[in-house]
């Protein structure tokens, strides 16, 4: 029997305020958006509240299970919790899961926000027209390697990524420092969930779902990300022609850590314009 993924709701709520659910990335828990949260603003509010949930095997949902481990799964685990129809934001592989969730449930989505996010992370080289094309990604081996390392030292490998993700920031200490002390509240998810779910950053691959997401849909980079490079940003924009999107210069892969003003404000503003009507 699958356990029930428990979730936080913040703030109070005021009537026919609309939910935006936030799912965090790889490796880490719905602790990361504390700032964001304290940050939003009295406009959001006003019109917005937060849902946290925290994938199948971290943080609060550390002791829940599913088999197979797969973005459909995920999905219908975080649909059977959400019963209200909401926003759903997610960042790196959660922004897969939110894709997912979109295109599965799309009564249940009302829009959605994908954050340093690919829909294909691993870096591919395809043959196109005789000419070898690159599809911007993570290297095989960075992956592989990670796979390998959690293996030795679960905790070692999470930090080896936190610095990774905070590459290109002009205060990358800082943020490492941030991200650490907010994740480490919770229990750390065990190897096998790690490597699970890493492997959907190795497997998964939306570039052809993207044109089916009919919900108003915003994404969200850093100039400087060296896991989602700036290079893929065009890609993902031809194959989602109905979406907005906007980068932040200097950011890396944790904008909402190291541009925190700035996401704040992109992002009230974009959920503003495209939602007001509903409240």
């Amino acid at each position: 029997m699958t356990e029930i993924l428990h979730f936080s709701t913040h703030y109070s709520a005021e009537p026919n305020s609309i939910p935006v659910v936030l799912i965090h990335g790889w490796g880490l828990n719905s602790a990361v958006w504390q700032p964001l949260i304290i940050k939003l603003t009295a406009e959001f509010r006003a019109r917005f509240h937060i849902i946290t949930v925290d994938l199948p095997g971290f943080g609060e949902n550390h002791v829940t299970k599913i088999q197979p481990y797969s973005l459909a799964n995920i999905a219908k685990q975080i649909d059977n919790v959400i019963e209200q129809p909401a926003i759903y934001l997610g960042w790196s592989l959660g922004g897969l899961v939110a894709t997912e969730i979109a295109l599965a449930y799309p009564d249940k989505v009302l829009g959605l926000i994908t954050v340093a996010s690919s829909p294909r992370f691993l870096e591919e080289v395809m043959a196109k027209s005789g000419q070898e094309i690159t599809w911007p990604g993570i290297k095989p081996e960075v992956l592989k390697a990670f796979h390998q390392q959690l293996h030795v030292d679960t905790k070692k490998t999470i930090k080896g990524f936190l610095k990774i993700q905070a590459m290109g920031s002009p205060h990358i200490r800082d943020d490492i420092k941030q991200i650490s002390q907010l994740v480490m509240q919770h229990q750390l998810p065990n190897k096998a969930t790690l490597d699970d779910s890493l492997s959907l950053l190795e497997s998964s691959d939306y570039r052809d779902k993207l044109a089916e997401v009919k919900q108003p849909f915003l994404r969200l980079y850093g100039s400087a990300d060296s896991l989602v490079p700036k290079a893929v940003i065009n890609r993902v924009a031809s194959k989602a022609t109905q979406s907005n999107q906007h980068i932040f210069e200097q950011a890396s892969h944790a904008p909402f850590i190291s541009h925190l003003d700035d996401f704040n404000k992109v992002l009230t503003a974009w959920l503003v314009e495209q939602f007001s009507y509903e409240c």
